[in-house]
């Protein structure tokens, strides 16, 4: 690689001050510095702390952690269309992995390419360094939308949630709003028949199969509570229930959705994958586990109280469901451990993770337009999270001057 970074070596002067290519410096500067590291060296005078962890090797953490979400997410995807059509094999087959691929790689392309474009327009004309943020959200929102939404779209919502979640706001680390989550609800709200319903299932071409509708699990469980003949658990096992599980049991069957062998979003349907990228995060000390933890702990909680209520059949639903169901797990693993969105004190952390877990249900339950109700809950609470922080500083204060008194 010696020799590569010669040659960058060599063209640098053109994209330096006085050079031909001035005005491209940052361009040259992001390529230069995502192959190799920087050249420069703190000069400060005094005692420094060096740590090897910088704002790339974080961003970089984060990707690697959603790797086993995506590789399921491309199986999953051939695994539904075969399925479909009625030619289902094992999950793992290489048939799956070509079609999944052929799929949802492209989308994961235009992602990129559509922020990344964005991103050095606006470095070019704001004059500072390409910053590493987008490798993250690049990914991320793939992982989001449905294996079935055309390409032009992504590229539309990912300029979206680029421009308006995090430019408008001042770049990395000042973004409001988890930029992925502003993506999508762009999407939800500007195309909802592409980024809901029942169109899930990527048949290829102009084929149809009839009976399959290729409906997730949340929608299913919302049309059975809205019929109310009888509960979402018996609706779920007996939807699609000529269809066999991958892994056992009937196809919506609680062992199914927790492994993922199910329709949804390309990334958001395992959400034992979401969690082995959750344990990837902690680890590396990179995600908090207090928010993960939390959310599942509102989530529970809130669908534990509605059991008590009662009201209808969604409200009935076993709480453990609710944390299977829909992108709850994806969206507490690398949704709302956001770190620049999140809440940053650690009481407020509890708090902020709690919220969502419980608003993502209560949105499911009470609110039949929004069956996916983590993507509303994490931009909600996102508003927040500087208020939570807020009155949670007020609170250490309080104590300390009593203590001192």
């Amino acid at each position: 690689m010696k020799f590569l970074h010669k040659i960058l070596e060599k063209q640098k002067p053109m994209f330096e001050k006085g050079g031909k290519l001035e005005k491209l410096y940052y361009l040259f500067e992001a390529g230069e510095t995502f192959m190799f590291s920087p050249a420069s060296t703190a000069n400060n005078k005094g005692v420094q702390v060096r740590d090897a962890i910088d704002l790339k090797r974080m961003m970089m953490t984060v990707v690697i952690a959603m790797i086993p979400c995506l590789i399921w997410g491309i199986f999953n995807v051939g695994y539904q269309h075969h399925v479909a059509i009625g030619e289902a094999t094992s999950f793992f087959s290489i048939d799956n992995l070509l079609f999944g691929s052929r799929w949802v790689l492209p989308i994961v392309l235009v992602s990129y390419a559509a922020g990344g474009l964005i991103e050095a327009v606006f470095a070019v004309i704001r004059k500072h360094p390409i910053n590493e943020g987008f490798l993250v959200t690049g990914m991320l929102i793939p992982l989001i939308v449905p294996p079935t939404i055309p390409l032009w779209q992504v590229a539309l919502a990912t300029i979206f949630g680029v421009v308006v979640g995090k430019e408008i706001f001042g770049g990395t680390g000042m973004n409001v709003l988890n930029v992925a989550m502003t993506s999508r609800a762009f999407l939800y709200f500007a195309y909802p028949l592409q980024i809901s319903g029942d169109v899930w299932t990527q048949l290829g071409g102009d084929t149809a199969v009839n009976g399959f509708s290729g409906a997730t699990a949340l929608a299913v469980a919302n049309n059975v509570s809205i019929e109310g003949s009888q509960s979402v658990v018996e609706g779920l096992n007996q939807a699609n229930n000529m269809l066999a599980s991958p892994f056992g049991g009937d196809f919506f069957s609680f062992q199914n959705m927790l492994i993922g062998g199910i329709p949804g979003s390309i990334g958001e349907t395992s959400t034992l994958m979401a969690l082995i990228g959750g344990l990837i995060l902690i680890a590396t000390g990179v995600g908090s586990w207090k928010i993960i933890v939390s959310v599942f702990a509102g989530a529970f909680a809130m669908g534990t109280i509605f059991n008590l209520a009662g009201a209808n059949e969604f409200m009935l639903l076993p709480a453990h469901y609710h944390l299977v169901l829909g992108g709850l797990a994806f969206g507490a693993v690398f949704m709302a451990t956001d770190p620049v969105s999140a809440a940053q004190t650690e009481t407020g952390k509890w708090i902020y993770g709690v919220l969502i877990g419980m608003l993502t249900v209560v949105i499911r339950v009470l609110n039949p337009a929004y069956p996916e109700g983590i993507m509303l809950a994490v931009l909600f609470m996102n508003v927040f999270a500087p208020l939570i922080d807020f009155y949670v500083v007020q609170a250490n204060k309080k104590r300390r001057i009593a203590r001192a008194v």
